[in-house]
C-alpha cells in the first residue's frame, strides 16, 4: 500500500539521504519525493510518497524517521500514484484545448490537479449571487444541495470552516485542510480539500494562487 509523507528535516546535505536509507533498513520503499517548501529556520519540508510491504504498519514509518535528529513526520495518508508537479503543465495544456467551453475546461481541471498537488479533490463554483458547482473531481464530496451566498475571494487563501459557516459541511469530513482561489476574472472559484491533511502550507497557497491566474487567463 502507497502513503504521502510529509515530513520536515534539516536542510542540509545528506539529510534525505539518511532518511531513505532508514525507511530501506525497515522495508518502505520510496517512490517520488517533492520538495514543498524551504523554511528560514533551516529546515525543508518535502513530500514522499513511500510504499510499504505486505504486513508492515504505517506506524513503521514513523519509526523509522523518528531515530534521524531534526526529522519530524507532519502527516501519513494514503496516496495512490506518484507526486508529480509536471502534471501541472498536462493540466494546463487539457484546460487549453477546452477553453471555449468553461464547463469542459473546469472539469479536466479537477480531474488532474488532486493528483498534481497531493490532494484527495477539487470542486470548481460559480461565485454569482449564490455558489454553484461547476465541476468536481470523482473523489469530491457529493453536492448537498446548498447554494451559499456570495463570498468575496480575492486571493488564494486556506478556508477556516470553524469561522466561515457558508462551508458545506461535507467538505470537512475527515478534517480536511480547505483552500480555495479565484480563478482569474472569470467569477469561478476552484477548492482543493485533503481530507486528513497536511494542511496546506504559504507556498502551496500561492503556487495554487498563481495557477488559477493562468487558468483565468486562458479562459477570457
Amino acid at each position: 500500500m502507497s502513503f504521502l509523507v510529509r515530513v520536515v528535516l534539516p536542510d542540509t546535505p545528506g539529510s534525505l539521504g539518511k532518511l531513505a536509507a532508514a525507511f530501506g533498513s525497515v522495508g518502505v520503499n520510496i517512490e517520488s519525493v517533492d520538495a514543498v517548501e524551504q523554511s528560514l529556520d533551516g529546515t525543508v519540508t518535502d513530500d514522499i510518497v513511500v510504499t510499504l510491504p505486505p504486513g508492515v504498519l504505517p506506524d513503521t514509518i514513523f519509526s523509522a524517521a523518528l531515530q534521524l535528529p531534526g526529522v519530524d513526520i507532519d502527516s501519513i495518508r494514503p496516496f495512490s500514484g506518484r507526486v508529480d508537479r509536471r502534471g501541472q503543465i498536462i493540466l494546463l495544456a487539457a484546460v487549453a484545448e477546452e477553453r471555449t467551453s468553461h464547463a469542459k475546461a473546469m472539469q479536466r481541471l479537477v480531474d488532474t490537479l488532486p493528483q498534481s498537488m497531493t490532494s484527495g479533490w477539487a470542486i470548481v463554483l460559480r461565485n454569482d449571487d449564490v455558489m454553484r458547482r461547476v465541476a468536481a473531481s470523482s473523489a469530491a464530496p457529493e453536492d448537498d444541495g446548498s447554494a451559499p451566498a456570495h463570498v468575496d475571494i480575492d486571493a488564494a487563501r486556506i478556508l477556516q470552516p470553524d469561522t466561515e459557516s457558508w462551508i458545506p459541511e461535507r467538505w470537512t469530513l475527515l478534517d480536511a485542510s480547505l483552500c480555495i482561489a479565484p480563478i482569474g476574472k472569470t467569477g469561478l472559484l476552484l477548492v482543493i480539500g485533503r481530507p486528513g491533511g497536511p494542511d496546506f502550507l504559504a507556498s502551496e497557497v500561492e503556487h495554487i494562487g498563481s495557477l488559477c491566474t493562468i487558468v483565468g487567463s486562458m479562459l477570457q
